[in-house]
């Protein structure tokens, strides 16, 4: 196997990668079947998903009260007074785009073809009734229309109230903190009854199917359920599976998320405690990924208090690694996520150093390509031998002509005697591929890349480049790089490995151009080690 054919097994690596996604999307591994747990409460009927609520929203669809509207230094978002849900929220740090930097990215929002939206409430227990706990109907009362987190404010908190009547008062408190994606969610509930009060609370992320299940530039990334606990490892649950089947699961801490490129939406509830997590279509294109918890009882005359998180905002790894055990995973690299990680920290180091992702980015390719100096040098030897060996191997097809078999034993004789291993040129390299495929999942998942700006032209290096320079550069070096390697002895193959840097300039030049930058910077610094290796050989 030669240079050119190991470019194939890097073309075809793509393409099964890209196959592999797209099988994934339709055919992978579905979330377990929903069991009953022996943990499972006895109030299971208590579950938002057979609750006579479930049923009035699929059949008279989200309703709305008063708005309630937040301004912090991370958000604009909306709380809707029926059900105190957060209805809309704008990351005012995350512009729509370089030519929108007004438009803030809109990640939750009740009022598109998109529906995505945070739901919580409470459901009643073995000693009270629907009427005496407000669920995400319930229709709150709050004192203000608007709040703003003020200048040397640290903390904002939004409180709606809702009382029964008849004793029982319940405040829905939001907590806000200055520079914080984190949102607490907390009930406070006075129990001024003469009877024990018994409630269950759930949180749930209800969201409709996007229309298109693509990122930038066709690629495919995940959008869709996540859920993630002490007995269950981050479980995609996406929509065709709660099509099929309603997930549910009891688990210990852990957290429900629904994700996208880029951003993520997710419930984490206190660590400490199990919880049931569950899942339900609602038709329409709607869906419910959520958690309830076991049940608090509100002895008379007492206070008792139920709390959430929220987490609503850019995939931060670091941020979110200290929010909630697995939470970083949402970043979605994949199966090479062992890889991907130190990857992403290294480049995330550089980056401190040198405070821009372009350069970051040709420095760390820099620091890859010295890890694998060496095992480069030997594959760029070998092909090498190979080269100086093309016109003794030429003489041996123009002997033996159509007679494969002679040809071939002819050739292994030619190795053997000058000591070429037709392999080592392929090898080494292909021992590289996971830490490319890495650093593309990297590059492609990475929100700290986006809208980053390089040098010049390159003004989002999570884009693709507008003028096409980087891909052009890469196809030509691929060009170089092809005349440096021995030319294929079948005339078919070497027609096809010519074509191959025009095919991967037409794929790559819909790439984000961050992840080009590297193939540029990597095959530069490839054509030199491999020109300095090629001209030592020849002369030897």
């Amino acid at each position: 196997m030669d240079f050119q054919r190991l470019l194939l097994v890097i073309a075809l690596s793509f393409v099964l990668l890209m196959l592999y996604q797209a099988w994934q999307k339709d055919y992978g591994p579905q979330p377990p079947v929903p069991v009953a747990t022996a943990q499972a409460p006895a109030t299971a009927n208590d579950l938002p998903t057979s609750s006579a609520a479930v049923v009035q929203e699929m059949r008279e669809g989200l309703t709305s009260a008063k708005r309630v509207r937040v301004y912090t230094d991370v958000y604009t978002v909306e709380i809707d007074t029926q059900g105190g849900d957060l209805r809309r929220a704008d990351l005012i740090k995350y512009p729509v785009s370089l030519d929108k930097k007004d438009e803030p990215t809109r990640l939750l929002d009740d009022s598109s073809a998109l529906l995505f939206i945070a739901q919580s409430g409470l459901r009643p227990g073995s000693a009270t009734t629907a009427e005496q706990v407000p669920d995400h109907y319930a229709v709150y009362q709050a004192t203000q229309d608007e709040y703003r987190l003020a200048d040397g404010q640290d903390e904002l908190q939004v409180r709606l109230q809702w009382d029964d009547g008849k004793g029982v008062e319940v405040d829905k408190i939001y907590t806000f903190r200055r520079g914080d994606y984190v949102i607490n969610v907390d009930y406070a509930v006075r129990n001024k009854t003469q009877q024990p009060w018994v409630a269950h609370a759930y949180y749930q992320l209800q969201r409709q199917r996007p229309s298109e299940s693509t990122g930038a530039f066709g690629i495919y990334t995940y959008t869709g359920g996540v859920v993630h606990g002490k007995e269950l490892k981050y479980e995609k649950i996406d929509f065709d599976a709660m099509d099929k089947a309603a997930f549910n699961r009891t688990l210990t801490g852990g957290w429900a998320a629904m994700i996208q490129h880029y951003f993520v939406a997710a419930w984490i509830p206190p660590q400490q405690a199990q919880h049931d997590y569950y899942s339900r279509a609602l038709g329409n294109n709607r869906y419910l990924l959520g958690m309830i918890d076991q049940g608090m009882q509100v002895a008379p005359g007492a206070e008792g208090r139920y709390q959430a998180r929220l987490y609503v905002g850019p995939k931060l790894q670091a941020e979110m690694s200290d929010i909630a055990d697995g939470l970083a995973l949402t970043v979605d690299y994949g199966k090479l996520t062992f890889i991907a990680d130190p990857i992403f920290w290294l480049l995330k180091q550089i980056n401190k150093l040198v405070d821009n992702w372009g350069w970051s980015i040709v420095i760390l390719t820099l620091l890859i390509k010295l890890a694998f100096f060496k095992l480069s040098a030997t594959s760029y030897k070998s092909m090498a031998h190979m080269r100086k060996m093309t016109p003794r191997m030429q003489a041996l097809k123009e002997r033996y002509g159509d007679d494969r078999q002679k040809l071939n034993e002819a050739m292994m004789k030619l190795y053997k005697e000058e000591k070429i291993n037709p392999l080592g040129g392929c090898l080494p390299i292909l021992v590289q591929i996971p830490v490319f495929i890495a650093l593309y999942w990297v590059l492609l998942e990475s929100v700290e890349l986006r809208q980053a700006p390089w040098i010049l032209w390159i003004k989002d290096l999570s884009t693709m480049d507008p003028y096409y320079v980087l891909p052009i550069l890469m196809g030509i070096s691929m060009l170089i790089q092809h005349r440096l390697n021995p030319t294929p002895m079948d005339p078919i193959q070497a027609k096809v490995m010519m074509a191959l840097p025009i095919v991967f300039t037409f794929f790559f030049a819909f790439f984000p151009s961050g992840l080009v930058l590297y193939w540029v910077v990597n095959n530069v610094l490839s054509v030199a080690q491999q020109w300095y290796i090629t001209r030592y050989v020849v002369k030897a």
